[in-house]
């Protein structure tokens, strides 16, 4: 896999962590996104955050990999307690430097894995229930955003969805697995499609092939309990 990293001089990654730190009681936050063979690193608030996420990045083991596998948030409240047990090399450097709690939180809509959004803090302790909520509505939105932006910004992307195509029973079943999913996540149609074809788009297939996976069954965009 190979990493791409953004400036934090971006202005349009630059607002995707931005309400992590004025929301939720942290101090740095970073957001990357998972995209083929390709990590794209959108957004780092300070060097900490960005060597917390590089690291992970080098050494292949981390919270956000465990994360990102297993699509459920992974909070350390202390890293002092389990960093080290948990992975050794990555908890050996983290004990270098001043991050005593970390939060990290997959970036997920239905069926698509877009990445991780990484939080650190200077000071050990647990989320409040509502700071865990909170975090939940704001992953919900970066995803939205990422997907949008992961979209509209690929030179060519229709033809990968099979846009071109223009045969009635492929639009007949785009329509079909469109409202299929609109049920399951209980989402505009507007969104339903974008999620189809954000899926086509992750996994490198056409849309008329995703569409006949949802509905034959095989694929199911309902999201899954935190």
């Amino acid at each position: 896999m190979v990493e791409r990293c953004i400036s934090t001089a971006n202005s349009n990654g630059a607002t995707l962590c931005t309400p992590y730190l004025t929301e939720l009681p942290i101090t740095g936050a970073a957001i990357s996104v998972f995209g083929g063979a390709v990590q794209e690193t959108i957004c780092c608030s300070d060097d900490i955050a960005r060597r917390l996420d590089e690291l992970q990045f080098e050494l292949g083991e981390g919270p956000r990999w465990e994360a990102a596998s297993s699509r459920v948030p992974v909070l350390i409240p202390d890293t002092a307690e389990n960093l080290h047990t948990r992975w050794p090399i990555f908890g050996n450097a983290v004990r270098a430097t001043e991050v005593k709690a970390m939060f990290v939180f997959p970036l997920v809509l239905g069926a698509i894995d877009i990445g991780v959004v990484e939080l650190y803090r200077t000071n050990p302790g647990k989320l409040s229930g509502a700071n865990a909520a909170a975090a939940a509505v704001l992953t919900d939105q970066t995803s939205w955003r990422l997907l949008r932006r992961m979209l509209t910004r690929e030179p060519g992307h229709d033809e990968s969805f099979g846009g071109n195509d223009d045969t009635s029973l492929s639009r007949r079943e785009i329509h079909q697995a469109t409202g299929m999913v609109l049920a399951q996540a209980n989402i505009t149609a507007t969104d339903a499609l974008l999620l189809l074809r954000g899926y086509a788009f992750a996994e490198g297939l056409q849309l008329k092939e995703v569409a006949a996976a949802v509905i034959e069954r095989r694929l199911d965009f309902t999201p899954k309990p935190q």
